[in-house]
């Protein structure tokens, strides 16, 4: 069974950082892109970085600058460094992985980062 399960989100102070990682299991995702998406109350579902398997890396604007998204392979992981935190990055992340650029097939259960003012 192929799961990718999130951890890392939490409460913190606006400024401040987080890192978010998505474990895999069930198979092995060295060939998949992998991206990380939000979603807040009321707000549809949002990309907000995706990485390729051979490293290359996409942001929306909104987080330029501010998140890092990375990947190790060999532990089947991503992850999301998110610095400088304001509150409208409030939200529930997923991670997701696909066989093809902006094509997710597997979607973690999302973690809840909560970022105060």
């Amino acid at each position: 069974q192929v799961q990718l399960v999130e951890s890392g989100g939490g409460l913190v102070q606006a400024g401040g950082s987080l890192r978010l990682s998505c474990a895999a299991s069930g198979r092995t995702f060295g060939s998949y892109v992998k991206g990380w998406y939000r979603q807040a109350p009321g707000k549809e579902r949002e990309l907000v970085a995706a990485i390729s398997s051979g490293g290359y890396t996409y942001y929306v604007d909104f987080v330029k600058g501010r998140f890092t998204i990375s990947r190790d392979n060999a532990k089947n992981t991503v992850y999301l460094q998110m610095n400088s935190l304001k509150p409208e990055d409030t939200a529930v992340y997923y991670c997701a992985a696909g066989t093809s650029w902006g094509v997710y097939d597997y979607w973690g259960q999302g973690t809840q980062v909560t970022v105060s003012s």
